[in-house]
């Protein structure tokens, strides 16, 4: 399983791209979440739409969700395909009624399914989304109100979505073996309001740090180079093989 992170940006970041990944596995790519800024990065990376398999939503906030207008829109008039697109079934609705309709209706066009091949999961169930790579989605807390979920790719793989600090939970995944490694979105000002921050994942034992990769961080992430315990940052743009 390859992870290359478009973008490594918090939502407000300037000098890095919204916190998006590609996961590819046995020749097949799967985008995970589609910001506003993934469009243009994908491009500078030297990929284009159509080279997606498909895309996995966590949850529906721009830096996660605002290119999935341009996606559509590519895949119908310039690739004459319909993306298949991952989402938790509760955040179907609340998709296009909420963030995409105004946008995209035109004509006789005026659903989600007219744009995409909806696909809805369940959490707590693990999926085949194609060989090589299943996921199960964990509803982790993000703001109240607004179902969020994190994936847990191949039982290895812990990647959070916008998550408040849960220590349990990831104690619990590594502890029962149903991950090796967390890529954990990190918030360097304290306090984490709606995001881990970096202080509280200080508090994480180091046997625990050493298997943590910080993402979805701000601009001042320079600055916090050595300053993260046994925790290291994933860089943009860079493949990991996990």
């Amino acid at each position: 399983m390859r992870v290359t992170m478009a973008g490594t940006g918090s939502a407000f970041a300037k000098k890095y791209d919204n916190n998006n990944a590609l996961i590819q596995a046995e020749g097949h790519t799967l985008l995970v979440d589609c910001g506003i800024t993934l469009p243009k990065a994908l491009y500078e990376m030297g990929h284009s739409f159509d080279e997606l398999d498909a895309v996995l939503i966590s949850h529906i906030h721009g830096d996660h969700v605002g290119g999935l207008e341009e996606l559509a829109f590519q895949m119908m008039f310039k690739y004459s395909r319909k993306p298949v697109l991952y989402i938790e079934e509760r955040l179907v609705a609340p998709l296009w009624e909420q963030t995409l309709r105004g946008g995209m209706t035109q004509g006789p066009l005026g659903s989600l399914d007219d744009f995409f091949d909806v696909r809805p999961l369940k959490e707590g169930v693990s999926y085949t989304l194609f060989p090589g790579l299943t996921v199960e989605l964990i509803k982790t807390r993000h703001i109240p109100g607004k179902d969020s979920f994190s994936f847990l790719f191949n039982n290895k793989l812990f990647y959070t979505a916008d998550m408040r600090f849960d220590a349990g939970l990831l104690t619990s995944l590594l502890a029962e073996g149903r991950a090796e490694t967390i890529l954990h979105d990190c918030q360097f000002e304290a306090p984490g309001a709606v995001h881990a921050c970096l202080d509280e994942l200080l508090t994480l034992p180091p046997d625990i740090q050493e298997k943590v990769w910080l993402m979805h961080y701000g601009d001042a992430m320079e600055d916090y180079r050595g300053k993260t315990g046994k925790m290291r940052f994933v860089e943009q743009r860079v493949a990991y093989e996990f």
